[in-house]
């Protein structure tokens, strides 16, 4: 939330491609902070001050694809052009209560999007808001079932690929919840799928730090970076 109080913050990861949950619509955004000055602005959602934003800059440009389809809420499929060309699905996934048999809005996107992210170079990324631990047996919406369907596309997480850990193991968390403190409730909720083939340019994947985002007020949610040499 509250995006133009943060784009000094934004700005200081010197983003080329920028996924933003919770964020306002980019007028709203760019009334309150005119510095602000993407090359592109991408926003997606039913509310205007709370919505998916993808912001992009240093030559790189954004637009939705025209297979998006409204009904998967909050998951943008876009078209990234620039430097470097490749398929964004940027994705603020709403979980609520799926039966059993009932895919989650990842695997129905996964689904829906198997074809644009089969085009080329693909990158999934935002907060997926689930994570395997919370995996019950049986359930068609369990994290498992969407990594897997990442693997069967030719994607891996970019965390994961670079700590050299399962799905499951992480040591670092992406959310800081309920009372945003270092020691309470976290989880890591939010991930980078890439091609499996961009681990081998991997230069960097950074977590953000507590003290620095959630420590500081900015956000109970801290960021993903993925430097790629393409």
């Amino acid at each position: 939330m509250a995006l133009h109080r943060k784009v000094d913050a934004l700005m200081a990861l010197a983003p080329d491609v920028a996924v933003i949950s919770e964020c306002a619509e980019p007028h709203i955004v760019a009334d309150k902070a005119p510095e602000f000055a993407p090359n592109s602005a991408l926003w997606i959602g039913d509310y205007i001050h709370k919505g998916l934003g993808v912001f992009t800059f240093n030559g790189y440009g954004a637009a939705l694809a025209e297979v998006h389809n409204p009904s998967i809420r909050l998951i943008a499929p876009v078209r990234v052009t620039g430097p470097a060309t490749f398929n964004l699905l940027a994705v603020w996934v709403q979980l609520g209560g799926h039966r059993k048999a009932e895919p989650g809005p990842m695997i129905r996107a996964l689904d829906a999007y198997g074809d644009f992210l089969g085009e080329g170079p693909a990158v999934v990324a935002g907060d997926l808001n689930n994570h395997v631990l919370w995996d019950k047996p049986g359930y068609a919406a369990n994290h498992a079932n969407a990594v897997e369907q990442f693997h069967n596309l030719g994607m891996t997480s970019a965390y994961h690929a670079d700590r050299g850990v399962a799905q499951g193991d992480e040591t670092k968390p992406t959310h800081y919840w309920r009372d945003r403190t270092k020691h309470g409730p976290t989880y890591h909720i939010d991930y980078i799928f890439m091609p499996r083939d961009w681990v081998a340019g991997l230069r960097e994947m950074m977590v953000g730090g507590f003290e620095h985002w959630s420590g500081r007020g900015l956000s109970d949610h801290v960021p993903l970076v993925i430097d790629i040499d393409l």
